[in-house]
């Protein structure tokens, strides 16, 4: 069973009378484990399409099933509740609280799940390790790098242990070795971990560090692609 599987999928935006296609029927299946980079110029559908993925949004026609179950089937509730559970984020503009530390960044999802709070400071140290950031974890988020508030961003995303990790433009705000460093992190929670990730990006040697590839263009897939020879990010990274 795929864990993610759209058909057909479409969006379509009104505003003020008048109707903007956005998606204009997506069809593909993602496996648990994979890692694929959606890629496509600005407004090619590409951030619509993972708001829909993400629980943010609903399509306005298609079909979305997400672990075997269709989206239509949850109430909001159950939504926010699988996002919140199965599912981590990673933006571009990382979303940290300004005058909170790395710590209780980090810490932020685990209030609304179900895991008991003993087990809190565990998963937070060790999410801290995972990206690196032990001597950092009481800093705020202005006294970091770019590369260092996007670790951040990414063990937050983890702390729940989802089973999928959207990283949009991750890259997009950092230099060339931060953002090869971000993306070590991220090829890193695939290999060794097993994370299914989906990749947002409009840069072909950042999309190339993923397994496969697919690329999009006014709301329509244009290829779906395995990628031959992947880009190691240890290797360096070109913006």
């Amino acid at each position: 069973m795929s864990l993610i599987e759209v058909k057909n999928l479409k969006k379509i935006y009104a505003d003020e009378g008048a109707q903007t296609q956005a998606l204009c029927g997506v069809t593909f299946d993602i496996q648990a484990g994979e890692f694929v980079a959606i890629i496509g110029p600005s407004g090619s559908g590409k951030s619509t399409l993972l708001h829909i993925l993400g629980f943010l949004d609903r399509q306005t026609s298609g079909v979305y099933h997400f672990d075997g179950k269709s989206i239509d089937d949850y109430s909001d509730a159950e939504l926010a509740a699988v996002r919140n559970q199965k599912m981590g984020f990673v933006f571009q503009s990382f979303n940290l609280l300004p005058r909170t530390s790395v710590y209780e960044n980090i810490r932020l999802p685990l209030i609304y799940s179900s895991i008991k709070q003993s087990l809190w400071d565990g998963l937070v140290r060790k999410a801290i390790k995972d990206v690196g950031l032990e001597h950092r974890a009481e800093h705020e988020p202005s006294q970091l790098s770019g590369g260092e508030k996007q670790r951040v961003a990414i063990a937050r995303a983890l702390i729940n242990n989802p089973r999928i990790i959207f990283a949009d433009e991750p890259t997009g705000n950092l230099d060339s070795k931060s953002g090869a460093a971000v993306m070590e992190i991220l090829q890193a929670l695939n290999q060794k971990n097993g994370h299914t990730i989906i990749l947002i990006t409009h840069e072909t040697y950042t999309a190339e560090t993923a397994k496969r590839i697919i690329s999009i263009k006014d709301g329509l897939i244009v290829s779906d692609r395995v990628v031959a020879k992947r880009v190691d990010a240890k290797d360096g990274f070109v913006k």
